[in-house]
């Protein structure tokens, strides 16, 4: 059977929304990945980061904690702080690509500076560290850039590369670039997982089909729309409404106990729905409610309104 990982997400992926997730679809996702930590050389965790990993907030929901970062010293210093919280593997960021992040030579960004890039590989390897997998794109400006990248990468043993097939100047845009997907296939040496444009089953059926050697995949967008994706990819089991209620009750609730200030926690949940919305068809105004919500009485009324008069749809028709 196939690996599924679930791709962090700064703001929505946190501890309250993976337990829920994790509660509700146990057998589902075999990795999920923390919102990445930026590294710095005065301080270490933010309270915020300390409790998004703490153990006992991610109590048997299987966490990998993420670093941005593109100083070694940071790296290792950070690693060694997140293995005492009892974690065997560490994901490096090289696939965030934000300009902010880019353009101080992080996350993608990092991928323009080979040389550096292959002198902070050396130096984390060398450390006594946990397990380290890399999530990547194949370049900054360029797909042909990978073939450099691909050298370093094989390098070091990396615990696993994550490859998602976008340059960073390409963000979101354009379709993954599968013709360079199937040469890290080929050339890595190291296990490599896929990630990217996975919205439904039927496209992770395609791509298996091109791809049948692939076991792992790690989906993002697709399963912050429809938290049931995996379960319809491998059992073609279909997502109910009762079980986008519970989901979005539970992570409601968590935000309430744990976010200060009702306007906090409407934010929080107006971005949850700016992905769960596309489940129900003709929900314009009910999107519109949600985002115009200023008190929870309002918030919990359009809510309520939602789940009694529509019915979900299909996940093939949600992008």
């Amino acid at each position: 059977m196939m690996d599924f990982y679930f791709a962090p997400m700064e703001g929505l992926t946190g501890y309250i929304f993976r337990n829920a997730h994790h509660a509700l679809f146990p057998h589902d996702i075999k990795k999920y990945f923390s919102p990445f930590i930026a590294t710095k050389q005065i301080r270490s965790f933010t309270t915020r980061e300390i409790r998004d990993i703490l153990p006992e907030n991610n109590v048997g929901t299987p966490l990998v904690p993420q670093l941005l970062t593109n100083q070694a010293k940071d790296f290792i210093r950070s690693a060694c702080e997140i293995e005492q919280f009892g974690y065997d593997e560490i994901n490096l960021n090289l696939g965030c690509p934000s300009g902010t992040v880019a353009s101080k030579f992080k996350g993608a960004g990092f991928l323009a500076k080979r040389r550096e890039l292959d002198d902070f590989f050396d130096e984390i390897f060398s450390a006594q560290l946990p397990r380290i997998s890399v999530k990547t794109r194949i370049g900054r400006d360029e797909p042909e850039e990978f073939f450099a990248l691909i050298e370093i990468f094989n390098r070091y043993p990396i615990a696993e590369l994550i490859v998602h097939p976008r340059t960073q100047q390409d963000y979101y845009r354009n379709t993954p670039n599968l013709e360079m997907f199937g040469q890290a296939l080929a050339l890595s040496k190291n296990p490599v997982c896929y990630n990217g444009d996975l919205f439904s089953a039927k496209d992770c059926a395609i791509f298996t089909a091109a791809f049948p050697s692939v076991g792992t995949l790690m989906l993002g967008r697709g399963l912050l729309v429809n938290p049931g994706l995996v379960s319809e990819i491998e059992y073609h089991t279909m997502l109910e409404k009762s079980s986008v209620t519970a989901f979005h009750d539970m992570i409601y609730e968590g935000y309430r106990r744990t976010i200060h200030g009702d306007r906090n926690v409407l934010f929080a949940m107006k971005e949850l729905w700016s992905y769960l919305i596309r489940l129900f068809p003709d929900a314009a105004k009910y999107a519109k409610r949600i985002k115009k919500s200023e008190r929870l009485s309002d918030y919990e009324d359009v809510v309520a309104d939602l789940f009694r008069e529509r019915e979900i749809v299909q996940s093939e028709l949600l992008f």
